[in-house]
């Protein structure tokens, strides 16, 4: 028995490969350098999907499809919206998302990805005391997503982002989603249960903490001896080190690139760059015997912090980009028709035994 299913291969995949030993991501063929910021969110889809719906249509009609579906899902969820208002934003989101349709088919599928699009802008500017923006079909997914939350510039920040953390190898939530649609259950059931593994802290809950950490650093003057206490505590410092990567995660200089593009950041990522730069010198003199670096978790949490997200969304955001990996996942998974149904091994008086 491997601990965290650690090695264990559980599936064949065309998806994404991650190859933690040298800081390489390949999604559905190519480099994830070749794709973010070069290929929109909405192409990222068409790549991801193809071979798993027979009536996909070429990219940019898909886009108009998933511009009619934000639309369909703003309609569907607008009702619900006061009846989750005392709720966190991710457990509205997700709640609101339940009811919707739970088929297998393309429609569905877009339906999905545009649930958090619309879901999380139209939620933050309700418990804001603001009414929601509904979506306007005819613009780009992350524009418009970044429209809804009432800002007027980021769309290719944002767009960068989501096809950045759109698929990452058989991670947590991926697996959920895959267990799920293993079933035979459909692609609500399968996106629901990624939801619930993203939430976690350990998986897609880590990106507010960064924004905490910066700002308690700030806030405090000096970066080594803050970084110090946290080490000396054995506190994880946030935005650093990944259970794949031994070397730097190649989705943070991504984000990085894109994080660069706003007009707004450029004091906030100086300090961001300062710390980061502490703080790897540190972890290299402490933690000698492990390879600890820069992960997707720092620059997530400042590009999103500058597209206009509160902290507390953070999480939501990712869900807005990952859905498209758990979909295609989920898919491909159900197309072999073979369940997934590990063993396990049975502990009795301290005897183990094959169960």
């Amino acid at each position: 028995m491997k601990s965290g299913l650690e090695d264990v291969v559980a599936a064949e995949t065309v998806l994404s490969d991650v190859d933690g030993e040298v800081g390489r991501l390949i999604i559905r063929g190519y480099a994830l350098e070749a794709l973010a910021g070069n290929w929109t969110f909405e192409q990222l889809v068409h790549l991801l999907f193809g071979g798993f719906f027979d009536d996909l249509p070429d990219a940019e009609r898909l886009g108009v499809m998933l511009g009619q579906a934000r639309a369909d899902a703003f309609e569907r969820a607008r009702p619900l919206l006061p009846l989750l208002a005392d709720l966190p934003v991710y457990d509205a989101m997700r709640a609101a998302l339940a009811p919707m349709p739970d088929g297998v088919g393309l429609n569905d599928a877009l339906r999905l990805i545009a649930a958090p699009a619309v879901l999380l802008p139209a939620l933050l500017r309700q418990s804001a005391g603001q009414d929601p923006i509904a979506p306007d079909p005819s613009r780009g997914h992350a524009d418009d997503v970044v429209r809804m939350l009432g800002r007027d510039t980021g769309g290719a920040a944002l767009d960068a982002y989501l096809v950045t953390v759109s698929d990452h190898g058989l991670n947590a939530s991926t697996f959920a989603a895959r267990v799920v649609a293993s079933t035979q259950a459909g692609l609500t059931s399968a996106v629901l249960a990624g939801l619930g593994a993203l939430k976690g802290p350990l998986h897609g809950g880590a990106p507010g903490p960064v924004i905490e950490m910066l700002d308690s650093i700030a806030a405090e003057g000096d970066a080594r001896a803050w970084i110090d206490r946290a080490l000396d505590r054995g506190d994880r410092l946030m935005g650093f080190g990944h259970r794949i990567y031994r070397v730097r995660d190649p989705r943070a200089d991504a984000l990085k690139a894109a994080l660069k593009t706003l007009d707004r950041v450029g004091g906030r990522l100086a300090f961001a760059e300062q710390v980061e730069h502490i703080a790897l010198v540190a972890l290299r003199q402490r933690k000698q015997s492990r390879v600890i670096e820069t992960n997707v978790e720092f620059y997530t949490a400042l590009l999103l912090e500058a597209v206009g997200f509160p902290k507390e969304s953070f999480t939501g955001v990712f869900a807005m980009g990952r859905v498209v990996g758990w979909i295609a996942h989920a898919r491909e998974q159900a197309l072999t028709g073979r369940l997934i149904r590990p063993k396990s091994t049975y502990i009795e008086e301290g005897r183990a035994r094959a169960a």
